[in-house]
């Protein structure tokens, strides 16, 4: 069961005065950083993880109430949507995800950057999606996990990955199945954009969101 706490009870006990955690923000700060609760992976007997990228502690930030939290170990629940961190004392906390605005991590030289939904037209996007564009319209990604039953050996169960894609215009959010669907959202423009894609060999894949990223700046220069 995970054991609600504030971190800084935990802070003042081994910092005895300190101000400042090894990140560099201040006890007050980490005060509001750490507000979670203790994490405990219950899904050990599952194959495979829940994580985003890898088991492994990532180097990120994170934003909250307006205020970035720099150089911090984080990883991605993508089963939950819940960011993890690590204090100084090797406590792993279930961070507060109604207080997170956004966060990012740095994976493999290459900065993702997430923010929190609360809501949209589709209603599958709530939670943390990865900005791939943001101009006059936008690209979201979403990833996600799932748990398929008796999947190895039809003994154990296995994590699964799943990336959805999110197309928003004009205010109105569309999940991107295939590029048929997302043709149809852009038919304003449709010729212009099959001259870009088939001039610059673009292959749209869902498996691969960034794909669609050049498409859609492409799309909200020719629309202006």
């Amino acid at each position: 069961m995970y054991i609600s706490f504030i971190i800084l009870l935990f802070a003042s006990i081994s910092l005895k005065g300190i101000e400042s955690d090894s990140s560099g923000n201040d006890t007050v700060d980490v005060q509001k950083l750490y507000n979670g609760r203790a994490w405990k992976n219950t899904y050990y007997k599952i194959k495979g993880d829940q994580f985003l990228f890898t088991t492994d502690f990532i180097t990120g930030n994170v934003m909250i109430d307006n205020r970035e939290y720099k150089n911090l170990r984080l990883k991605y629940d993508i089963y939950n949507d819940e960011l993890i961190s690590i204090n100084d004392h090797g406590i792993m906390i279930q961070m507060n995800k109604e207080m997170i605005d956004r966060f990012s991590l740095n994976y493999n030289g290459r900065l993702y950057n997430f923010k929190r939904i609360d809501s949209d037209t589709t209603g599958s996007m709530k939670g943390f999606v990865n900005i791939l564009y943001e101009g006059k319209s936008a690209l979201y990604a979403k990833y996600m996990k799932e748990i398929l039953l008796l999947a190895v050996e039809n003994k154990y169960d296995l994590f699964n990955q799943v990336i959805r894609v999110f197309f928003e215009k004009e205010g109105s959010v569309y999940r991107i199945s295939n590029k048929r669907e997302f043709m149809g959202l852009i038919k304003d423009h449709k010729a212009e954009v099959r001259q870009f894609m088939r001039s610059n060999k673009i292959r749209l894949s869902k498996k691969i969101p960034e794909s669609f990223k050049p498409v859609v700046e492409y799309y909200d220069k020719v629309r202006q």
